[in-house]
């Protein structure tokens, strides 16, 4: 493992959401330029004026402010690599106008299949049809997913590749989810080779990440082994098994949190991800009352019972389990099934819940996995779609004070791979000229910055060396909206993964 002195460095004053170094000793005073001396890929001292031991490298901080490393809790690692590759529908405001953009990309390369991303139609005044799709796409293979990955809007040649009935609808929710590994038979590889993982995985070095939990859809047990052997080893990796391929990781006696065999001592074992409602979007996301002017509710994606079924197997399998739940009625239900089993884990967004959930997450010790950024998605279709119930909405102040672990994430691509905009968004809760939305449900910059560490406070003897070396101090002064623009602008010097250097811009 390597090792280096790290000299004069500002250490961030990070509190610890758990206890990350069993009796390690307390970090030293914060503000005071130090040296910090990584010996094996971990902090073995820090203080003033520090000896290098002799072969070990040292690199000068110049009175930067050192932090532990980042981590992004929820991740479509595949999907995010792709997305650089593909046609971007952010912002669209109707479906002639998705299909103009469509029609343009379509000039520009006139062959191959078009795959797209990020239009959000909930909020298009009428919703898009296969029939005029295929009027402007002829015999090309066209798939657009919305921006939440909930649905696609698919032409009839591409759904043929797919291999799915023909229909004058999106592909949505359970039918797309099956329908998404299929997408290379359509698309090619689309930018998913072990180079494209390394660019991807050096582009969140460059921010400070030094971990991801990747939850992709299609994950098999070779599928990390494979990138790690073609040179695809950067930052640590928790890879996520879901419904449709667990049995191969459990036939492996993979445990959460053991290597990954074939990998590296970087990459390991994650949650069973079960997706039990659907999104806000797609108004599928299952919640105790009517969306406005819909007379529905969402709908869960699986039966109470088999839910508590796939927890109890986890829990047998020593698995930890990452539910996905953003209405109310799904948090409940997830809740309802964690008590009952004893399974261990987290709820995945937590977009719209009760306080009595929140405390009740507290009491069974269920972590809360949140993307903030979709806040600054989601305002106005929740004001639309739950007018009666924003203040519900990504309710961060109550998950913190009534001491749940908050953990943060980006669910890229459904909002960008970067640390510091979802903790800017966790702060302030707008990224316009608007009021913060519902600014009682803020975090402060000292608490966004604990739920970005993997539980790690301040960098102390006894840490790994997975470290994020800061052009700015991280903890601004001034309003939320100051404190907000200072964390998006953020530069990082440097990135160790383990004491190794993952990214260096000194």
């Amino acid at each position: 493992m390597p090792s280096f002195l790290l000299r004069e460095a500002r250490l961030v004053p990070v509190r610890a959401n758990t206890a990350s170094v069993p009796g390690a000793p307390e970090a030293p005073p914060t503000g005071v330029p130090l040296d910090v001396l990584v010996i094996d890929g971990r902090v073995v001292e820090i203080g003033e004026h520090l000896q290098a031991p002799r072969g070990v490298a040292e690199h000068r901080a110049d009175g930067r402010w050192l932090m532990p490393g980042l981590w992004d809790q929820h991740v479509h690692l595949g999907q995010w690599t792709m997305v650089s590759q593909r046609l971007d529908l952010t912002g669209t405001r109707s479906v002639e106008d998705a299909l103009d953009r469509l029609t343009r990309r379509m000039a520009e390369a006139p062959a191959g299949p078009v795959i797209g991303w990020g239009h959000r139609s909930a909020s298009w005044s009428r919703q898009p049809t296969v029939r005029e799709l295929d009027a402007v796409t002829g015999d090309r293979p066209v798939v657009l997913i919305s921006g939440d990955g909930h649905h696609a809007w698919v032409n009839s040649v591409g759904l043929r590749g797919l291999r799915l009935p023909a229909r004058d609808g999106v592909v949505a929710e359970g039918e797309w989810f099956q329908a998404y590994p299929r997408l290379s038979d359509v698309a090619g590889s689309d930018g998913t080779g072990p180079d494209a993982y390394l660019r991807t995985l050096r582009e969140a070095a460059a921010k400070g990440i030094t971990g991801l939990v990747d939850l992709e859809f299609d994950q098999s047990l070779s599928a990390w082994p494979e990138r790690e052997a073609a040179g695809a080893e950067l930052l640590r990796i928790r890879v996520g098994a879901y419904i449709d391929t667990v049995a191969e990781f459990v036939a492996a006696g993979m445990h959460t949190g053991e290597l990954l065999p074939g990998c590296g001592p970087l990459v390991t074992m994650g949650p069973l991800k079960i997706i039990s409602d659907g999104s806000l979007n797609t108004r599928t996301a299952w919640c105790c009352s009517p969306y406005a002017g819909e007379g529905g509710t969402g709908a869960p994606n699986l039966s109470g019972e088999s839910l508590r079924s796939l927890l109890a197997h986890a829990r047998s399998h020593d698995l930890d389990v990452a539910v996905h739940a953003i209405g109310d009625a799904a948090v409940r239900e997830a809740l309802g099934a964690y008590e009952e089993t004893g399974a261990v884990g987290s709820i995945e967004h937590a977009q719209l819940m009760s306080r009595e959930d929140s405390r009740t997450m507290a009491r069974l010790g269920i972590r809360a996995s949140v993307q903030p950024a979709h806040l600054l998605d989601d305002r106005d279709l929740s004001e639309s779609f739950w007018p009666d119930r924003t203040d519900r909405c990504f309710a961060l102040r109550w998950l913190h004070d009534d001491g749940v672990d908050v953990v943060f994430g980006s669910d890229a691509p459904v909002s960008p791979l970067d640390p510091w905009d979802a903790m800017a968004a966790a702060v302030h809760r707008s990224a316009d000229d608007r009021e913060p939305w519902h600014p009682e449900q803020a975090l402060s910059v000292h608490e966004a910055l604990a739920a970005s560490t993997d539980g790690l406070g301040t960098v102390a003897v006894g840490h790994p060396a997975d470290l994020a070396l800061l052009d700015a101090d991280p903890l601004p002064g001034g309003s939320s909206s100051e404190q907000a623009k200072a964390l998006r602008a953020m530069t990082v010097a440097a990135t160790w993964v383990g004491g190794r250097l993952a990214h260096l811009d000194l």
